[in-house]
């Protein structure tokens, strides 16, 4: 074909497909969707696909420019989601009318009629779930979180036992933690969509289902503890307020319980009424601690009534501060980490809003902190009466309000202060210029954190029990209404809360949450390193300013500040995640995330596989690697369990399927289907898989042992099932059979063949990919294929479901049977490895092992004592050993005839009638060499009787037994016929109601008795 030159003025616009605008803009058009109009798009007159063929046959197409959809998961509603073309339907042959696989899943339900969905469809688009901005979402809900009980009610307080400047020091810590947790979780936010489910959607999505599940669990559990602080710190409020009004319903404790669960209750009654009516109180309540923290900004300003300095308020003072700035450590909670897990629980905030909240809590704190310790003293008594007399001196007064002319030292000496920074927890209120406002925000700061983690913990529980990791917690993961609000989350959460609430003491409650919460942040500083240090194509983060390094070292900090808090709250939660760990690494759910650990497995295994390249093999290190050449794994289970009895953690193992019908879309994802993988996962064998299309059987298996395997993680046993139809099947067929053993001795294999007086083959006919070469079924099978190697259907549908899981032999206990092991040729040990393997099996571990070996009967006690001697080097525990001198006998006649029959149809005619003047090759050398000519015959009678009679030993031998392993024998090549070699096979594991494993290692030691 001539191209057009440069100068022809060719207008390549010509070549462009017309898109309908409503394909362009994803749109469907004032008629509605027209499915055609898709197609054409990319297959329209004037496109060159349509210009170099005149035939349409639908989905042939040119490449598509990028689209969203193309890469979406879901679709808008009002248009049909876009599809990209596949590589089938871009290369694929146009005159093919059989649609590719992958055409039909990604396009289900969308090229035929579509006359009926679209009367299906609704007439409105479904309800939108309420959404916030990042003022509304992020930052209100940020600052309420930081805001909260702890700055209000406990900030002086902890200022007054660690002293301004250990104060400090702690809010430099959580600031620390809090904001490196805080770029970690931006890098992970932004490394993808984030969906709802909070911390848990972020640490399961990027670690995995094994971390993130547990920690889900321990997250909302926190939150709904959080619940019960912040209530009981309410609550506390208030009953200071009943008693300053002589107002007492039972105890301060039962009162707090009262009112504590009332509140809850209300609470739960705002959390319920949706996402839009709580965040109109977030709002509401924002508004008034901002109000409130002027309030006590101009408070500390405003020179101090008499009534605030008998309660140890003075305004700024030098010595105040200076007294304050060290430590006074009081009661059970008197030490630094006692202190530091109190304060954490405020800087909580960050999760609901990284990227500003590591500075918000910092500022805000430290000014607290550093008011209250500069206005006010540790201790007073708050009596009007305790003014400093003239005629007191000034050496009997106790503490610093004496030099600003009052005397608290009755009640510092007997310790019944009830005011100052150590004894008052309403400092705020009494130092703010309007008292009711810092009662109003103790109130918003409470109730707003309060019904936060009240509505948090049950969206990430409902986001845990979403994905189905754990049962019986899907109970509570249901939805109702528009926002899929989980109400029996909720009702479980105000349970958990309600149990805290009894507590009715916040320094009790704090540290437990504060446990828990650095556990979390823990495990995200840790999955932002671990998606980092993987190095995964898929770790590609908006948010570039975070270091690895620096969220490691943070992790770690975290764990060990755990620790140095509450030793057994710590304990306590790593168990929680190892527990859960466990349970999810042995259930094994059925999810895929694109976690980094899957990452790092990768990269683990890769250097792994390399480094091995740089080590020598060495005996002692021998596993049997084997290629086990299956067809589909579900056609022969026999086959696999007993090969999975000795590699199972112990050594590689691959299963082989060869489809020999073409190359059409279909046959290769027949033969590369996951639907196999997933059988073998379903019957728990670990096994690799791999389907080859090829031209015949034996090249497909010839693919298989020579490019099956990575580095040394390669075959080095071929494992098969035993030809039973070899006779009635084409001679070709039982050519290639034998070929195929050739080939793997070639190649330095060993080689097994299973031989079961049932078959191996328990597929149904027609069965795809059913290689004859395996298995030919039950002798008295009528499903032959003399044309073929591979059974297959012709159908080109996908079987999503998975094949049944039969029960074979070779999966029950055997109890104390034996083990036959033939040991008539040294093949380098295989022999003896196999059986001392199956051995280690509990299924095995009760079953004899018999060891015959042939031998001269005059010489019978001395080659037993060998053969002994040799088995003991090899540290096998075989103690049963058995000379058999009669092996060398002549077989029965009977026998050697039913052999004869068993050729007869191999044999050539000595006598054919042919033109005298022909002087062609014979007809074995041109036509047929698997033939077998009477002097292939004679050269190879010994062997042959050989087997007859070894037939006959163990029928004599071995008719009980759970399994025989004999030794395999090897025919020559060019010097035994094929179909001789295979009559030997057949003979000797014939009419045994044992199975019967032929084994034949590559004459390469397997066995050592050195240690080095």
């Amino acid at each position: 074909m001539e191209l057009p030159a440069a100068n022809d003025n060719v207008n390549l616009s010509a070549y462009r497909p017309n898109l309908p605008l409503s394909v362009l803009n994803g749109k469907a058009s004032s008629g509605g969707f027209v499915e055609s109009d898709y197609y054409q798009s990319y297959s329209d007159g004037s496109s060159v696909a349509s210009r170099a063929s005149g035939a349409l046959t639908g989905y042939e197409t040119l490449d598509a420019p990028p689209h969203y959809d193309f890469y979406a998961n879901t679709q808008a509603w009002g248009r049909r989601r876009r599809f990209r073309p596949s590589l089938i339907q871009l290369h694929g042959n146009p005159e093919d009318d059989s649609q590719p696989p992958m055409y039909e899943e990604m396009n289900a339900g969308q090229t035929g009629d579509t006359s009926e969905e679209d009367e299906e469809e609704p007439k409105e688009p479904p309800a939108e779930p309420t959404r916030f901005g990042w003022v509304q979402g992020v930052m209100i809900r940020c600052m309420l979180n930081i805001w909260g009980v702890i700055l209000y009610l406990r900030l002086s307080w902890i200022t007054a036992q660690a002293g301004i400047g250990l104060t400090w020091v702690i809010i430099l810590v959580s600031s620390m933690i809090t904001g490196i947790t805080g770029l970690s979780t931006s890098a992970i936010a932004t490394n993808g969509k984030v969906k709802g489910g909070g911390t848990y959607f972020l640490i399961s999505r990027s670690l995995g289902p094994e971390l993130g599940g547990s920690i889900g669990l321990i997250f909302a559990f926190a939150n709904a503890v959080a619940v019960a602080m912040h209530t009981v710190g309410f609550a506390e409020t208030v009953v200071d307020l009943m008693r300053e009004h002589g107002a007492v319903m039972v105890d301060r404790t039962n009162d707090i319980r009262i009112i504590g669960i009332i509140t809850v209750t209300c609470l739960l009654g705002i959390s319920m009424a949706g996402m839009a009516w709580e965040s109109k109180a977030q709002i509401l309540f924002f508004l008034v601690i901002m109000v409130s923290f002027a309030s006590y900004i101009v408070g500390t300003i405003i020179p101090p009534s008499l009534e605030k300095q008998a309660k140890g308020f003075f305004s700024y003072k030098a010595a105040i501060f200076a007294t304050n700035f060290v430590p006074n450590w009081r009661g059970p909670e008197g030490t630094f980490f006692g202190m530091f897990s109190i304060f954490f629980p405020s800087a909580t905030g960050i999760l609901a809003g990284a990227n500003i909240s590591g500075d918000l809590r910092g500022i805000s704190a430290s000014c607290v902190n550093f008011y209250s310790g500069s206005c006010v003293v540790r201790d007073a008594s708050g009596s009007l009466n305790d003014t400093l007399a003239s005629s007191t001196p000034m050496e009997s007064c106790v503490g610093l309000s004496c030099q600003y002319g009052w005397d608290f030292s009755e009640c510092i000496n007997n310790k019944t202060c009830t005011y100052g920074l150590s004894n008052y927890y309403q400092t705020l209120s009494m130092v703010s210029a309007f008292a009711p406002l810092i009662t109003a925000g103790i109130f918003g700061a409470t109730l707003s954190s309060a019904l936060a983690c009240l509505v948090s913990a049950p969206k990430v529980f409902q986001c845990l029990c979403k994905d189905h990791l754990y049962p019986l917690i899907g109970f509570f993961g249901k939805g109702y209404g528009k926002n899929q609000e989980p109400l029996r989350a909720y009702l479980l959460t105000y349970i958990i809360a309600s149990c805290f609430i009894i507590i009715a003491e916040l320094n009790a409650i704090a540290p437990i949450i504060s446990n828990f919460y650095l556990c979390s942040y823990s495990l995200i500083n840790f999955s932002c390193f671990h998606a980092s240090i993987t190095n995964s194509p898929g770790w590609r983060p908006s948010f570039r300013f975070y270091n690895k390094w620096l969220s490691l070292l943070c992790a770690v900090i975290c764990v060990v500040i755990m620790f140095l808090l509450t030793w057994w709250a710590a304990l306590i939660a790593i168990g929680v995640v190892i527990f859960f760990l466990g349970y999810t690494l042995y259930k094994k759910p059925d999810v895929n995330w694109g976690s980094s650990v899957q990452a790092s497995s990768y990269n683990l295994a890769l250097n792994q596989c390399v480094g091995l390249n740089l080590v020598e093999d060495h005996v002692k290190n021998y596993r049997p690697q084997c290629l086990v050449l299956t067809g589909p794994p579900s056609s022969r289970p026999a086959l696999l369990d007993l090969v999975n009895c000795f590699t199972k953690n112990l050594s590689l193992m691959m299963c082989g399927n060869v489809v020999t019908t073409g190359s059409s879309p279909s046959v290769l994802e027949k033969a590369s289907s996951n639907r196999h993988v997933s059988w073998l996962n379903q019957r728990k064998i670990r096994s690799f898989y791999r389907g080859v299309v090829a031209s015949d059987f034996r090249c497909g298996v010839n693919m298989l042992l020579q490019g099956a395997g990575l580095g040394r993680i390669k075959p080095n046993v071929l494992l098969m099932g035993f030809k039973k139809d070899w006779r009635s099947d084409s001679t070709l067929a039982a050519n290639n059979y034998i070929e195929i053993l050739h080939d793997a001795f070639d190649l330095q294999y060993g080689v097994c063949v299973l031989r079961m007086k049932e078959g191996l083959d328990v597929s149904n006919p027609p069965q795809s990919h059913v290689n004859q070469g395996f298995d030919g079924g039950p002798e008295n099978s009528d499903i032959t294929s003399p044309a073929s190697l591979v059974r297959t259907s012709t159908t080109s549908s996908i079987t999503v479901e998975l094949e049944p899981q039969p029960t074979t032999v070779f999966q029950k206990k055997q109890g104390k049977r034996t083990i036959d092991v033939y040991w008539l040729s040294d093949d380098g040990g295989l022999t003896l490895l196999l059986p001392y393997l199956l051995t280690r099996r509990k299924r095995w571990a009760r079953c004899k092992v018999r060891v015959f070996v042939g031998g001269e009967i005059d010489k019978k006690d001395e080659q037993k004592e060998e053969v002994l001697s040799l088995i003991k080097k090899f540290r096998l525990g075989f103690q049963d050993v058995e000379v058999l001198p009669d092996i060398y006998e002549n077989p029965q006649p009977v026998n050697v005839q039913h052999f004869e029959s068993m050729i007869g149809r191999f044999r050539l005619d000595p006598n054919p009638k042919q033109d005298s003047d022909s002087d062609s090759d014979p007809p074995r050398q041109q036509e047929a060499p698997w033939m077998i000519t009477p002097q292939d015959l004679e050269r190879n009678m010994a062997k042959s009787l050989r087997q007859i009679r070894l037939n006959e030993v163990l029928q004599d031998y071995s008719r009980d037994a759970a399994l025989i392993v004999i030794t395999m024998p090897v025919g020559r090549r060019g010097v035994c016929p094929n179909s001789l070699y295979l009559a030997w096979l057949d003979i000797l594991s014939r009419d045994l109601r044992p199975p019967v494993l032929m084994v034949r290692g590559n004459q390469e030691s397997v066995l050592t008795f050195y240690c080095q």
